[in-house]
Order: structure tokens, then C-alpha cells, then sequence
């Protein structure tokens, strides 16, 4: 049993977000669903609660109306393993989203991630400050991460 579950708070498409971010994680599954109970002035019937599974991590996702929107204060950090991988799920979550700098992007229901490639934390972290500090400032610069690009960077090129 997992002791912390991230609950997301969207307006009325938790179904749909789920479906999209099982979409796009191996090992992820969308559970049970709840509806609003009888009773419920406009809400009956509708899906109120989506319980879901990305890369083995739960979540549960609630229709929760206007009230509430998120903020990159709050984000989901992506460790990707290759290059391919960032521009996978950097295309997706970008479509009908928005882009920032350095890695972070939000996708169309406003949740905020950050798609990071493998290596990049040992080039901002380098031994050599001047390596750590051409990476960082190359980071800085992007939108999507790219590897290949903060390596180049980092060696000076």
C-alpha cells in the first residue's frame, strides 16, 4: 500500500487527464472510478473521483469544479532515460498546453511537469564549477531539455 497519493483537483476532466497521462507511462492504469451520488444538484452521474496508477506511482484524480486551479508550484518531475524520451512526452504534454523554460512545460488541464533527461543533475552538479555553470546557463536558455546540447554546453563548445 502506498502512504502518499498526489489528488489532483481538476474542473471536470479528471477522465480525461487520466486517460492521457496512462497514455503515455508504461506500467500505469486507470482504477476505479467514482460517480457523484444522487442528490447532487448538476453533478449526478458525473464522474467525481479517478483513481489511476503512472509507472507504478497512484493518483486520484477529482472533478471538483472552477474553485481551484493548479500552479507550477506544484509540478510532476519526469526522469526520462534517453532524448527520444523527453521529446515523447515533451510533444505530448505540450499539446493544447503551454511551454516554459527549463524543462517545465503544463499541459491542457494546467497541471505543471518537468520533463528531465537522464545526466542532467551530474552536469549541474559537476566538480568543475565552470562545467556546472556553462550547463546551468545553457539549461537556462531552453525550453525543452536537450542532452545532447548541456553536454556540448558544459564542455565549453
Amino acid at each position: 500500500m502506498q502512504k502518499i497519493t498526489p489528488f489532483l483537483w481538476y474542473n471536470d476532466q479528471a477522465e480525461e487527464a487520466a486517460e492521457l497521462y496512462t497514455s503515455l507511462f508504461k506500467n500505469s492504469s486507470i482504477g476505479k472510478i467514482s460517480r457523484y451520488p444522487p442528490g447532487v444538484p448538476g453533478q449526478e452521474g458525473k464522474v467525481m473521483t479517478v483513481e489511476f496508477t503512472l509507472d507504478g506511482q497512484e493518483f486520484i484524480a477529482l472533478n471538483g469544479g472552477p474553485h481551484y486551479s493548479f500552479t507550477p508550484a506544484v509540478s510532476m518531475f519526469i526522469k526520462c532515460e534517453t532524448q527520444e524520451e523527453v521529446d515523447k512526452l515533451w510533444d505530448a504534454l505540450t499539446a493544447g498546453g503551454s511551454i516554459d523554460k527549463c524543462g517545465w512545460c503544463r499541459d491542457k488541464f494546467g497541471l505543471s511537469w518537468q520533463v528531465v533527461p537522464k545526466g542532467l543533475q551530474e552536469l549541474l552538479q559537476d566538480k568543475d564549477p565552470g562545467r556546472a555553470q556553462r550547463a546551468t546557463m545553457a539549461m537556462m536558455q531552453m525550453e525543452k531539455l536537450d542532452i545532447g546540447m548541456l553536454e556540448e554546453a558544459a564542455n565549453g563548445n
